[in-house]
Order: structure tokens, then sequence, then C-alpha cells
């Protein structure tokens, strides 16, 4: 089965949405102002003259700002193809991670501010006060499991804590943040502030989980099934590229209706086993052809060490295609791409994509050794193909074949003297591509000429 000779299908064109991210900034914004607003018009900033009603009235603004933000977070988990196309998989990533830790401060602090104001209040200890909540007051023990739930999804998503946890069980922990946002509902409802006594408010926020509720439903379930039905995705073929390295070609009806480009990926389910429920995200490794559609994977886990074993007919369900690290973004007729060990599938894609320019393409492949080099005879052929030059940096850094860093400022200098009037794509573990971003900028390659795409969890 080969892939470079294949016929190109026809690419959707890219919708132009008419709203724009400044736009949906500022939305977000006006809502998070209006929720305050309200909390003001109840009264809010009423008798607060002890401080016991200052640390309680912070501990009512940290749980309304605390939810919204939990609303934001689980609308970023829902994988809408607007806001992908919108801003980006990458910077949605990026904001995912750093909302979901303002979620967890501002709820700890909601939790902490509420109890010592009516301890304040009441004369009694904050630890007497904490019991009284827990066991006399409605939902609080729900609400309490629900921060537990944050505080757990938060610290795996340490980076630090992430590197000894398997993608399977990062992925199981994660699903806990739907069900922490589902407990902490009732006790909203119940004892908000803003829901006592204005019904405007209480439907203004159940509006809020409804239209959350709905993407969830229709991007996270709905679309995936519509996709599966449409083109039957079935496993083809799986071949050993090396290293604890394959490539799954999968096969199925219509492919050239399908609307991916080259540099974007899926969240796959292989409906064999016990792995179906949890999706994984691989990009493509070669262009889309109507024909088929390769992923490439490295053993990286339970399900990726089974997947090898995958068998021709098995079906497979694909959420997408997502990400905005395509030609599409390109702003410069020179481009440069840098590939970090299997970094290089998306990267090796638009390879394949990109027009045929003499000059016009470099590729910088970094990786351990040759036997991590994976689609060198690919790479060659395609760089023939299309005029490109490809420079392999191989070896172990502080080593005598190796004693410096190749994709230091030097090195890539030396490699691409033009490099700022490049784009340059990057795909790579995501301490490569955040050095990599520095240095570009430091050689005076602007931020909109820099694109990144991260294949680590």
């Amino acid at each position: 089965m080969t892939e470079l000779s294949s016929p190109r299908p026809r690419l959707a064109v890219p919708r132009i949405w008419p709203i724009q991210p400044r736009d949906l900034i500022a939305i977000v914004a006006a809502n998070a102002l209006l929720i305050v607003g309200m909390w003001v018009r109840h009264g809010g900033l009423n008798d607060l003259g002890s401080l016991a009603a200052q640390v309680t009235a912070a501990g009512q603004l940290t749980a309304l700002l605390g939810t919204y933000a939990a609303l934001i977070q689980i609308t970023l988990m829902s994988r809408s193809p607007f806001l992908d196309q919108l801003f980006g998989m990458d910077r949605l990533a990026n904001w995912h991670r750093w909302l979901g830790f303002a979620v967890l401060w501002l709820l700890i602090g909601h939790t902490v501010f509420s109890t010592v104001g009516y301890s304040l209040g009441d004369g009694s200890s904050v630890v007497s006060e904490a019991w009284t909540l827990l066991t006399t007051y409605p939902y609080v023990l729900m609400a309490t499991v629900s921060l537990g739930l944050f505080i757990l999804v938060a610290a795996t998503s340490i980076r630090a804590a992430r590197r000894n946890l398997s993608y399977e069980t990062w992925y199981f922990i994660h699903l806990y943040a739907y069900l922490a946002v589902a407990l902490s509902f009732m006790h909203q409802l119940v004892i908000g502030t803003d829901f006592a006594n204005d019904p405007i408010a209480r439907l203004y926020w159940i509006g809020l989980y409804v239209v959350v509720i709905a993407l969830i439903v229709v991007f996270r379930i709905g679309h995936p099934i519509a996709l599966a039905l449409r083109h039957r995705l079935r496993v083809a073929n799986v071949v050993s590229e090396g290293s604890g390295i394959i490539s799954i070609y999968i096969t199925g009806r219509q492919l050239d209706r399908l609307p991916v480009r080259a540099g974007q990926f899926f969240l796959w389910r292989f409906l064999a086993g016990d792995g179906w429920w949890r999706a994984h995200p691989f990009s493509i490794s070669a262009a889309p052809n109507g024909q088929f559609l390769r992923l490439t994977v490295k053993n990286a886990g339970d399900d990726t060490r089974l997947m090898r074993h995958l068998r021709p007919g098995t079906r497979v369900i694909a959420e997408g295609p997502y990400g905005a690290f395509t030609d599409l973004r390109r702003t410069r007729a020179k481009v440069l791409l840098i590939a970090g060990g299997i970094g290089v599938a998306p990267i090796r894609a638009l390879l394949e994509a990109l027009p045929a320019a003499p000059g016009a393409i470099t590729l910088l492949y970094r990786a351990g050794s040759w036997d991590e080099a994976v689609f060198r005879d690919e790479l060659d052929a395609l760089a023939r193909l299309r005029g490109a030059t490809i420079h392999y940096l191989i070896g172990r850094r502080r080593t005598r074949d190796l004693p410096h860093d190749p994709l230091e400022i030097g090195g890539i200098r030396r490699l691409v003297p033009d490099v700022a009037e490049r784009d340059v794509y990057i795909c790579g573990p995501i301490g490569m591509i955040d050095t990599l971003r520095r240095r570009l900028r430091t050689m005076g390659v602007p931020a909109e000429q820099i694109h990144a795409e991260r294949f680590a969890f």
C-alpha cells in the first residue's frame, strides 16, 4: 500500500465564520461582568461593615466566577469545530490547562472564604463551622466531593504527574471533571445567593448549563456517531515502522468527502477489547488521498501497545478532524518544518501536501537514534518530489557525536539562514516546542509565522 502517488481528494473549503476571536473573548468577558453585576444587584455590596460580611462576600464571588470558569472549561473540552477553527487546538489546549488551575483556586477560595466568613459571623471555630456546613446545609457534602474531584483532575494535570501516568489512567481521571460540575450544580442552584429570590438569574445559570451540555452531546457524542455511520471506518492494515512504532491504515466509504487536511488529527476509538471507550489523539501521517487514512503510533501506554494487534476489519470511531496545524496557516512562500521523534507524523503529511517548489521547504528531523527516525525512505522520496531539503539531526546530546544541541540558535541559523522569512511548523515534545518558540522569537521570527502541534497528552 503506497501513498506517494495516490490521487488527491476534494478538500472542503474552510468555513469563514462571521465572528472573530476577539468577539468571542469579549462575549466571555461580558458574561463575567454580567454575573458580577447580578451579584451586586442582589445586594452583594450591602452591609460590608464587618469582617465576617467581607469574607463571606469574597466566598460568594469566588463561587460564581469559579463555576462560570468551570463551564468555560467544559466548553473547551467539547471539541467544537467552531472553536478549533477560530483559535487552533494548541491554543485551546493551553487555555484549558491554565483555566483548570484557575477554577481550582477559585473554588478552594470559595470554600475557605465561606467557611471562615460563617465562623466569624457565628462566633464559632472554623472546624466546627465546617462540620456544621457539611452536615446541615443542603448539597454541601456533594459540593465538597465535587471540589475533591477538581483537585484530583488538577493534580494529575501537572506535567510532573502526567509523566508518571499512562494516557489511559490520565484520560479516565480527567472524565471526573464532568462529574464534578454535575455535583456542584444542585449546591449552586439551592443555596446560591444569586438564585434564592431571582428567577431570571436562575434561568440564566440553567441556560448556561444547558448550552454546555448541548455542546458536549453534539460534538463529543453526536458528531462521532454521524461520522462513523457515514464513512464506516475500519482497520485495513497494521504495519510496523520499527522501534515500537506502528502505522495503522484506515479505510472507509467516501473518504474523499471527509474534510481533513494534512497536519490535522482525530480522536480515535478502536472497537476491540475494553479500550473502546477511550479516545486517543493521533495525527494523520499521510496527506489525505481519498483512499485511506494513516495514523502512526508510538508505544506509550497500555492501549498503544495493544494497537499492534488490531485485526483488519476492526470498526473505528473517529472524532474530528481537529487542529489548525495545516497549510492554511501559511503566510510565507518558504516553510521550515521541525520534527522531534514521533512528532514527524503530521510533519510528514505536511511535506506531502505542500506545493512543490525547489528550495522552499526545509525539514529538520531530530531523533535520538537512527532506529527512532521513522519514514526515512518516504521522507527522502517526498523531498525529491517536492524539491525539499532534509537535515537529519540524530544522536543523544552531550555525547561525542553530538556535543551540542543541533536546534540551538546557532545550529538553526547555520542550516536555515533565512529562517525569519519562513513559516515554521513544529511538532514534538512539549519542552521542545516551548524552547524552540523562544529561540525562534529571538531569531526574529514573528509569532504569527510559528505554528506548533503538541503530540504529548
